[in-house]
């Protein structure tokens, strides 16, 4: 059975104490600061919510930059020579382990570009941090390149994360 969900920002309406995504550090985030993060406007937090509400997941995302310096050459080649270029952060990313396996994680990078795309200040880049080399495999496969001086930091030029939202909303 697929679950249809809806990505919307964090509400004091969604019950944050009883998600568990299996990673202590991220369930720990999610029920008790990220309320905070949202209030100082440290990140914003958006949730995917089933039918009956349930939070199956959520990922939170900031403003951030990136150093040109630290792009792969074949990335340089057509930018302006800026030390820094312009980029959204996706800081945290955790699907709800009942909701593990359905495309969340990839539906909720797709949210981020179209986000990205509707803001008024140009971004060049999405970035995340993975945590692990499972996550990082898992960024890879959609497309994001890790830095070469960080390989937990990866990448994915917003050209390439549109061209991904008109293939999906091509289908």
């Amino acid at each position: 059975m697929t679950v249809a969900f809806r990505i919307e920002p964090l509400g004091p309406h969604h019950n944050r104490q009883e998600f568990s995504c299996g990673v202590p550090a991220l369930d720990g985030y999610f029920r008790t600061l990220v309320s905070q993060d949202v209030k100082r406007r440290i990140s914003n937090c958006f949730v995917a919510c089933g039918n009956d509400g349930e939070v199956a997941g959520f990922y939170t995302f900031a403003a951030s930059s990136l150093l040109l310096s630290e792009l792969p050459e074949d990335q340089k080649k057509r930018l302006p020579r800026y030390a820094a270029l312009p980029a959204g952060l996706i800081g945290r990313l955790a699907v709800a382990k009942a909701f593990q396996g359905q495309g969340l994680g990839g539906a909720f990078i797709l949210d981020a570009a179209a986000r990205a795309a509707r803001a008024e200040p140009a971004i060049f880049a999405l970035l995340v941090d993975a945590k692990d080399e499972a996550a990082a495999r898992f960024y890879r496969y959609l497309g994001f390149i890790a830095f070469s001086s960080r390989p937990a930091t990866l990448f994915l030029p917003m050209a390439v994360a549109m061209a991904a939202i008109k293939a999906a909303e091509a289908k």
